[in-house]
């Protein structure tokens, strides 16, 4: 009789069944055991999603996050007890600011054992409430997948974000009667209202520059084919941040893409928006580059399209916001536009702002030393070697700006930055997991060596797993620079804190079993990208870089923006 018996366990896994999950990250502990033991070991008559067992909490999140913003489903992540859903933190916190649906489950003592100094005892679900969209702790076995069901609809939100649920030991461990609660479908807004959207349209063909700046929620597949109608019937000049990277097809690259922004107001695009008499967000979030910047003077006229209301401050007051499913508000504008041109003056405008785009890819400059390789060369060789069906993740650092400004992506979601936190050490889990669903294309990731190594000891899983991925890092002989240039910039040439220990990224790379190139000359630059785009499984390169011009990065401000 015991095998017939049911626990929490297998009612949680039944619950994410039923949702469609089908892969889950995590790394187990003994107060989550049995959750692991269902989801490696399901009985024959049992159904389990695919366990991938990594080498940090941290980087599960990340690789969660990574699968969640390609496939538009939740990414799962299982963790047990005290440290275990303390490493979650930065993970979440990163979902929640750059709209990524994440389901988190939490390992606990005995519910007997929650306000007791016990061991791993940790008031986890008051430390993720504030950064979560949902954070609840199961106490009675019965509403496991109740609780389960409602923190994946609240990650799925209008917002989305991150989810957490706490599961004790003793109700992962408890037998249970009840059947798990079918997948309930998300509920259709719609488009916007048409008295605002027939408002909006009356707008643009009485402007004489309207801009439409796409953000984060702007940038799945729906939103992103009715953008591209709307544009191939009436051009309007875009100007993406850059986690909306990729929403601008080739085809429409020449007379509609505008630059991206996202940190320090030195852009083409910060130059647009401020001469537009139109500014449209669509699925624009503050936080991935703040109103205060690109709206300082508080003159813009800002309409909002987007999935929830805004968040009013004193430089992003939209006249109206259009609040709905974005594709079909795109889709009902588009044929109320239809004949609009933009007037001869402003097309000008843009030609001059075009022109400029072209010539900032370009470097002009004396190199600071003879081995070093310029930014704009390692993205014009990376830009040779990418194809569009090639994911490309970067991580934080000042190659991010670099790569942000001048990397051209005309897929979306398929170039990767976190600019929400900004958070250091995405770069290779993303790669990994982008390697892992889209199989048939290689996955880069672009990292500075501070970075690949807050992540790097996940090489070793990429390994096991055979992925297909070239991580390029950027060695500036062991500073965090991004740090650096910004102190000499403000403290008259000094910077503080910014040094660590050097590692040899090529023997680090042997040693995790992966292929370790390095380019010790610039003019090998492209030689070495062939060898690592024609290698099978992981690949990482030690690319010298002369950051010597990064001072010109934030020219036109005094501190990060």
């Amino acid at each position: 009789m015991t095998e017939n018996k049911e626990y929490g366990a297998d009612l949680l896994v039944n619950t994410l069944n039923n949702n469609d999950v089908d892969l889950v990250f995590g790394i187990p502990g003994a107060k989550i055991d049995r959750l692991f033991e269902r989801l490696d070991h399901p009985k024959d008559n049992e159904v389990s999603p695919k366990l991938l067992v990594v080498r940090h909490e941290q980087n599960a999140i990340f690789m969660a996050q990574a699968f969640a913003r390609i496939t538009g489903k939740p990414g799962v992540v299982i963790a047990t007890s005290g440290p275990g859903v303390g490493n979650l933190a930065t993970g979440l916190m990163t979902a929640s600011a750059e709209g990524d649906p994440i389901l988190a489950i939490g390992g606990q003592v005995p519910r007997k054992d929650l306000y007791r100094l016990t061991h791993q005892s940790t008031p986890s679900t008051e430390i993720f409430k504030p950064i979560t969209n949902y954070s609840a702790e199961i106490q009675d076995p019965a509403n496991i997948s109740e609780i389960v069901s409602n923190a994946i609809v609240a990650a799925n939100g209008p917002k989305p974000g991150a989810a957490f649920v706490s599961l004790p030991q003793d109700v992962d461990d408890a037998v249970v009667e009840t059947q798990a609660i079918p997948k309930v479908q998300a509920p259709r807004m719609g488009a916007a209202s048409t008295e605002d959207i027939s408002w909006l349209a009356e707008q643009i063909k009485d402007a004489k520059l309207p801009v439409i700046l796409v953000g984060q929620r702007g940038s799945d597949d729906a939103t992103t084919a009715a953008l591209h109608e709307l544009l191939t019937q009436t051009t309007i000049p875009v100007v993406e941040t850059f986690q909306g990277a990729g929403v601008i097809s080739r085809e429409l690259e020449a007379s509609t893409f505008f630059g991206r922004i996202g940190l320090f107001r030195n852009q083409v695009g910060d130059r647009l928006l401020a001469d537009s008499d139109l500014v449209i967000t669509v699925g624009y979030d503050a936080i991935e580059y703040e109103p205060r910047n690109w709206n300082a003077e508080k003159n813009l006229r800002i309409v909002s399209l987007d999935t929830a209301a805004a968040q009013i401050d004193n430089n992003f007051a939209p006249e109206r916001q259009l609040i709905g499913v974005l594709a079909d508000t795109l889709n009902e504008l588009q044929s109320r536009i239809n004949g609009y041109e933009l007037p001869n003056a402003s097309l000008e405008t843009l030609a001059t702002y075009k022109q400029e785009l072209r010539e900032a890819d370009e470097p002009e400059y004396t190199p600071a030393a003879a081995n070093l390789n310029h930014p704009l060369n390692i993205i014009k060789a990376l830009q040779a070697h990418v194809t569009d069906d090639m994911t490309v993740s970067t991580d934080i650092g000042s190659h991010y700006i670099w790569m942000a400004r001048h990397f051209k992506s005309f897929v979306p979601r398929h170039f990767l930055i976190s600019n929400g936190m900004q958070t250091l050490g995405v770069g290779l889990p993303w790669a990994m997991t982008a390697a892992m669903i889209r199989p048939n294309a290689k996955a880069v990731s672009v990292s500075g060596d501070g970075g690949f190594f807050f992540s790097g000891q996940e090489l070793s899983t990429a390994v096991q797993l055979g992925l297909n991925t070239v991580s390029l890092v950027w060695n500036d002989n062991a500073n965090y620079d991004m740090v650096k240039f910004q102190e000499e910039k403000k403290y008259a040439g000094q910077s503080a804190g910014v040094k660590f220990a050097n590692i040899d990224i090529v023997k680090f790379a042997e040693s995790m079993g992966a292929k370790g190139l390095r380019v010790e000359t610039p003019d090998q630059l492209d030689a070495v990208l062939d060898e690592a785009f024609a290698t099978e499984g992981p690949v990482v390169i030690d690319i010298p870089v002369d950051y010597s011009h990064n001072f010109e990065l934030a020219e036109l401000v005094e501190s990060e923006g």
